[in-house]
């Protein structure tokens, strides 16, 4: 492989029927004619004569057979195909199931055609196929909902997306039907089901559609690559296409809903909302008010997009052009007269920038004339009263200063001392006690220093003009001086909120990671709360405590306290302040109140929090999602199994019993008693694989309750030996399959359950003596030792035969399990998944490790009991407790 890839076209049909494989034919052809190398790597004629005909002369690679289940079909031949090396191959039928023959030294390994046209393209072999659109993967539940069928054999959508060309193959609904009816198609005995299921004239129309809008999509992306690769920015008008620019106030749903009416009325028309925001981030929209208007947009059947620009109508035209948009929907200006005629407004910028874009200006309730605005204060209300009283007394005081020096300076010094007056109330007071004084100052100036003194009369002109200019320039300052503080302060709170969210992120971050890790891990929280709080929630409530100086926080969840941090209220109701998060789920705080900016901080924090309980369900779903799958894995394995398992040993009952009923062969004693052990055998099996089964069920659902007691554990060893079979000695001619080593003198006595340790013991040495080679015995040996502050009991069960590599001894306990195939093809490979789930049940562990020398050990280790002064009274086993201990053992 290496060179240049080959090229795809694919033709693309809306139903089988159209064409497809004879436009593929006839470009071949045409191909072919002007002297390129082109070869049939496989076409499906399904008998059409026209079609066969339409091969002609070009060049066949011979398919190659497949037998399947005792049946031979052809498939393409890539090995033959590759060794040939044509230009083009022609190969149909590009979402085709492969049947495969793995014992065919020719087979890919691919399940699908389009992966062998793949492997062509890779080798540089251009490729011309056919697909109708029913088969494209994005398509496949629509197309089930309008036909009622389920197309099993898709290919994916960035496989057509990357070929280099998708030609069309169209004919109308009526056209094909009759082509239907003439048997152009199907053989005449299928036409009629066809007609009246599949290829109803509303189904095909409806595959036509999808057909051609999914062709259309695909040639806009090719336009839009064209456009960026050429650098063109003016809008080419080939799809009506609307941009909405959003405020993000209260007539931005109105705005919307316009644009869903407007592009309704166009066939394939598309609408956006964008928000654009100042890349200052001095003002903007709180992130619940994105979501929301993100939420309302697709509710509407459009999609929004948010953009950060320098000035808002030049990133909304940029991003218009980039859309290739043919028109853009404004809001009506909230301004007053005056402001927009002194600076024009968002919509006035946008319409004379737009070129050759349409404009439309939307009404609303809040439009000019229809609401007022009402301005934000950016000072306390003290500081306000203070500047009016600034605006007055201090200029009532600096007049009386000056007018006692009134020799030692001129009206111009005057003039500047009142400007610094009026700089000072706007610092202190704001905009309108800044106006204030600027009036006041501009008449004790005309009053006490402007001949002639002590009236309003102003003898030059020059004078006048002078405090005409004062009186502006004190305004204009005054409002340069006020909007720079507003500026300030919005610096301040964005700055504030972008350090705040940004501290909340890394703590998010990392108490993300650790639950992950964790995979939703309790979480400690105060009060009754669900136990499923995690520490992603616990540290979005310990930030938000520490930021705005709560007394407590807590995430409710139907009503229900699921996290809490600090004094958590007790209820929502009970709340100092309440955060609706998303459905069912409310942010609630205790302590003091929260001003107004605060709040739309605390909105940021909600924000977070939806995020966090959208993970928490994700993982939740990913949760239930993999014990489904594990169910069904263990279904799978349980039915292949038990399909074959059971059937051995009810083969052999059924084979004997029936040996016996005969009345044809006259048996020997011995015989029948060989059948009858055989039967007796069997159904021993049988019991065990049933017993088996049972146990894992029990230990999946929880089920097993142990009853647990001081247990001496060389005992119930020979217990287990002696209802195994296993604890008679060797007959001198065979050694014995068990042997002992002798347990230490002073072995404490075990914690356990001793009916279940006794299954565990005979589960464990049954697979040591199938697996263990002839004159090999099984090995039994007794320890104690101590680990982590506690005395434990173990049991080794050391074998010698192949052993396991240390790299699958975690399989070993997996069900269905079976490393190597146990010699007499029988068992569930469930012995030793039980025996597992039976030690850890009652307390102690089952480990493998290698045997030295060769062979596999088992590993038992039981908590040694504890002796009779350090047992408290309630744990000690009574008299009934030791006679039910003592039925189990005899029941098992």
């Amino acid at each position: 492989m290496g060179g240049e890839r080959g090229r795809l076209r694919v033709y693309l049909g809306a139903a089988p029927g159209v064409g497809k494989t004879f436009a593929m034919l006839d470009e071949g052809h045409r191909r072919a004619e002007r002297g390129t190398d082109v070869v049939i790597g496989l076409v499906e004629t399904h008998g059409r004569a026209r079609t066969e005909a339409e091969i002609g002369d070009l060049e066949v690679v011979p398919r190659r057979e497949v037998t399947y289940h005792g049946l031979t079909t052809t498939e393409l031949d890539v090995e033959a195909v590759l060794a040939r090396a044509p230009e083009v191959a022609l190969v149909d039928e590009l979402a085709h199931t492969i049947v495969r023959d793995p014992n065919d030294g020719r087979d890919t390994g691919h399940t699908k055609r389009w992966q062998d046209v793949e492997l062509l393209l890779d080798h540089g072999i251009d490729v011309i196929t056919t697909l109708n659109v029913q088969h494209l993967e994005s398509l496949n539940d629509v197309v089930a909902s309008i036909t009622g069928v389920r197309q099993a054999e898709t290919v994916p959508d960035a496989v057509v997306r990357a070929a280099d060309a998708v030609e069309l193959v169209d004919m109308s609904p009526q056209s094909l039907r009759r082509r239907m009816a003439h048997g152009n198609i199907y053989p005449a005995e299928k036409v009629d089901t066809a007609l009246s299921r599949y290829f109803r004239e509303g189904n095909l129309a409806a595959l036509r559609e999808l057909a051609l809008l999914w062709l259309a999509d695909r040639v806009e992306e090719g336009l839009d690559r064209y456009r960026d690769s050429h650098g063109i920015g003016q809008t080419w008008a080939t799809r009506e296409r609307l941009v909405v620019g959003l405020s993000g106030g209260s007539e931005s749903l109105a705005l919307m809903r316009r644009a869903a009416r407007i592009a309704s009325r166009t066939t394939g028309g598309e609408w956006v909302a964008v928000y654009v925001t100042r890349r200052d981030g001095l003002s903007g929209v709180t992130p619940d008010r994105l979501e929301e208007l993100r939420r309302q947009a697709a509710d509407l059947g459009g999609s929004f997009r948010a953009v950060v620009a320098v000035d808002v109508p030049e990133g909304l035209l940029d991003f218009a052009r980039a859309e290739n948009a043919t028109q853009v929907l404004v809001g009506a200006s909230r301004r007053g007269r005056l402001s927009a005629l002194l600076r024009p407004g968002i919509g006035e910028t946008v319409i004379a920038d737009s070129g050759d874009i349409d404009v439309h200006v939307v009404t609303h309730d809040h439009a000019r004339g229809h609401a007022t605005r009402r301005r934000r204060a950016t000072v306390s209300r003290r500081r306000v009263i203070a500047g009016y009283l600034l605006a007055v007394l201090g200029t009532a005081a600096l007049s009386g200063l000056l007018e006692l020096t009134t020799g030692w300076h001129g009206l111009p010094t005057e003039t500047m001392v009142m400007m610094a007056l009026v700089v000072a109330t706007a610092l202190v007071g704001g905009l309108w006690p800044a106006v204030l004084a600027a009036v006041v100052s501009s008449l004790a100036l005309n009053l006490l220093f402007v001949p002639p003194i002590g009236t309003l009369t102003i003898a030059q002109p020059e004078n006048a003009f002078a405090i005409g200019v004062f009186l502006v320039t004190g305004v204009a300052v005054a409002t340069v001086v006020d909007r720079a503080a507003r500026q300030t302060e919005l610096a301040r709170r964005a700055r504030a909120e972008s350090n705040a969210l940004a501290v909340l992120a890394h703590g998010l971050l990392h108490s993300s990671e650790n639950a992950a890790a964790e995979e939703g891990g309790v979480a400690s929280v105060t009060g009754p709360s669900d136990p499923g709080a995690t520490e992603e929630e616990l540290a979005l409530l310990r930030e938000a405590c520490r930021m705005f100086q709560l007394d407590g926080a807590a995430v409710f969840a139907d009503g229900r306290l699921r996290a809490g941090y600090g004094e958590a209220p007790r209820s929502v109701t009970g709340a100092d302040l309440a955060v609706p998060v998303t459905n069912g789920v409310v942010l609630a705080f205790n302590g003091p109140s929260v001003s107004a900016g605060e709040q739309r901080l605390l909105k940021a924090f909600a924000a977070h929090l939806a995020v966090i309980t959208e993970r928490r369900r994700s993982r939740a779903e990913s949760a239930r999602a993999r014990e489904l799958a594990a169910t069904e894995k263990t279904r799978t394995a349980l039915l292949g199994a038990v399909s074959h398992d059971l059937r051995s040993p009810l083969a052999a009952i059924k084979a004997a019993a029936a040996s016996l009923r005969s009345s044809e062969v006259a048996w020997s004693p011995a015989d029948e008693a060989e059948l009858l052990a055989t039967i007796e055998d069997s159904a021993d099996r049988l019991d065990a694989l049933v017993e088996n089964l049972l146990d894992m069920s029990r230990l999946q659902t929880g089920a097993v309750r142990p009853l647990l007691a001081d247990i001496d554990l060389a005992a119930v060893c020979a217990r287990a030996l002696d209802s195994a079979g296993l604890a008679e000695p060797g007959d001198g001619r065979t050694p014995p399959r068990v042997t002992w080593c002798e347990p230490p003198d002073e072995l404490p006595s075990a914690r356990g359950d001793q009916g279940l340790i006794e299954r565990v013991i005979v589960n464990v040495v049954e697979n040591a003596v199938r697996y263990s080679p002839p004159g090999r015995p099984v090995q039994l040996r007794l320890s104690q030792y101590r680990a982590d502050g506690r005395d434990w009991v173990s049991l080794r069960v050391i074998d010698h035969g192949p052993g396991v590599p240390a790299a699958g001894f975690d399989r070993l306990f997996a069900p269905f399990q079976r490393l190597g195939d146990v010699p007499n093809g029988d068992g569930l490979g469930l012995g030793l998944a039980v025996s597992r789930g039976l030690a850890e049940a009652t307390g102690g562990t089952l480990t493998a490790e290698e045997t030295p020398g060769g062979g596999l050990t088992m590993v038992l280790d039981l908590p040694s009991a504890p002796s009779a002064d350090d047992q408290p009274a309630e744990d000690r086993p009574t008299d009934d407790q030791s006679v039910r201990v003592e039925e189990i053992t005899r029941a098992s």
